[in-house]
């Protein structure tokens, strides 16, 4: 794929796993929660694992999934405050400063777009203090669906101004992305290396890179080919 700069307005950007590392969340809800429920309920880690990893498959692809007042009422846990304790995990993917200047020096509308819940954002944007570096964040609570869901895309445009032919959408979840190349978004790159802990994949179906400086030109240049 030849990346022509002129050819984009808007970029929209995931969080977890695409500008963020999502060890935080995978241990959290893989290790944190069920060891604090383990102790709670008093039973065995691996009687939580197997327990709560099927309570959290029923709710995949739904807002209940990244909905941490709908755990915490579930799980009879404060999740909001199991998520501070680990809080130290939290990071910022290598070169993602970097592309995010890139992006605000080149005029673009820069977007922050996630499944996740308010207030893992406001979490997450406390500690890493990026913030700034956005337009603004949606939330796909605001939008009312998941970003699994088609109707996502449409719906987003009563958030944000974009023009899908304009656009240009990094994420690490490759099921998002052939919901967005439905609604026509024309850049749809996926991030193999979500994880500082996992060995990145090539997507079969989409144009793969694994930082965002695969993304970022040389000085002069309005073209990266990926």
């Amino acid at each position: 794929m030849i990346i022509n700069w002129n050819d984009i307005d808007t970029v929209l950007l995931d969080m977890d796993g695409t500008i963020l590392d999502r060890h935080f969340d995978d241990h959290f809800w893989l290790e944190h929660v069920p060891k604090r429920w383990s102790q709670r309920n008093h039973t065995t880690l691996e009687y939580a694992k197997e327990h709560l990893y099927s309570l959290f498959r029923s709710q995949e692809n739904s807002l209940n999934w990244t909905d941490l007042d709908y755990w915490s009422d579930h799980l009879k846990l404060d999740i909001p405050v199991l998520k501070r304790e680990i809080e130290h995990l939290i990071a910022v993917h290598p070169y993602v400063i970097e592309f995010l200047l890139f992006l605000k020096h080149a005029g673009k509308a820069v977007w922050l777009v996630t499944n996740a819940h308010s207030k893992t954002l406001d979490l997450k944007m406390k500690n890493t203090r990026i913030g700034p570096y956005f337009d603004g964040t949606i939330c796909a609570h605001q939008v009312g669906l998941p970003k699994e869901d088609a109707r996502f895309w449409g719906e987003l445009q009563k958030f944000i101004n974009y023009k899908p032919e304009r656009t240009l959408l990094g994420e690490d979840s490759e099921t998002n992305l052939a919901t967005a190349e439905s609604f026509a978004i024309r850049y749809l790159i996926y991030i193999s290396r979500y994880s500082s802990k996992i060995e990145p994949r090539q997507s079969e179906q989409f144009q793969t890179i694994d930082y965002f400086n695969r993304l970022i030109p040389e000085k002069g240049n309005n073209r990266v080919t990926i």
